[in-house]
């Protein structure tokens, strides 16, 4: 029997899915010392692997087959518009994709004026502002901090995640709009799918029981 392979998302992600597999039976001892420089943790028993990746990274290696199953934020799943399937909803790592501005930019969006918006997701960007609300904008991608492109006049608006809305708030921006709610997901490669369908739908169950 082959092994599974998981790509799992770095950081906080990564410990929650840790302690949701562990609820199924499935332990990984050697992925929680913190000192171990490993890139792959197998377990044995039930002939899986397990790998660390950064979050923009794991569709990537679920589409390409270097992992069969990966878990990720939804973010990640429609700002890198992988070929995958997307399979399961774990309900945890909740956050949304938000319109942020100061509350007089509102305006703007309402009369479907054109804006400069600045966003990590420029593909998640484009389609909220071109295909849902039909209003033509140009989009800055940016790395940093995106709340700084408004406060210095860079765009009128942001596209990013909000969880608590508490650094908006400290910056004077708010929710304008929603775009949509985000959540971790579990991804699986097309091809694992129909060649290890059985062992995948026996684990997605085990993991729906305990969620």
């Amino acid at each position: 029997m082959r092994y599974l392979t998981i790509a799992l998302t770095k950081g906080r992600l990564a410990k929650r899915t840790l302690e949701l597999l562990e609820k199924t039976g499935i332990t990984c001892e050697e992925m929680k010392d913190p000192a171990s420089r490993k890139l792959i943790f197998t377990d044995e028993e039930h002939k899986l692997k397990f790998f660390l990746a950064k979050g923009p990274d794991v569709p990537t290696y679920v589409e390409y087959g270097a992992a069969d199953i990966g878990i990720v934020g939804e973010d990640t799943i429609l700002e890198e518009q992988r070929k995958i399937y997307e399979v399961l909803d774990l309900g945890f790592g909740k956050c949304r994709m938000c319109v942020c501005g100061p509350k007089e930019n509102e305006e703007l969006l309402k009369h479907q004026e054109f804006i400069r918006v600045a966003t990590k997701y420029p593909n998640i960007a484009r389609d909220f502002f071109y295909n849902k609300k039909h209003q033509t904008v140009e989009i800055i991608k940016l790395n940093g901090s995106i709340e700084l492109a408004p406060i210095v006049g860079l765009t009128e608006v942001i596209v990013d995640i909000v969880e608590t809305g508490s650094t908006l708030r400290e910056n004077g921006l708010q929710v304008l709009e929603e775009v949509c709610p985000l959540s971790a997901r579990v991804v699986v490669n097309p091809v694992s799918m129909r060649m290890e369908n059985e062992r995948i739908t026996q684990l997605l169950k085990e993991i729906k029981a305990v969620l």
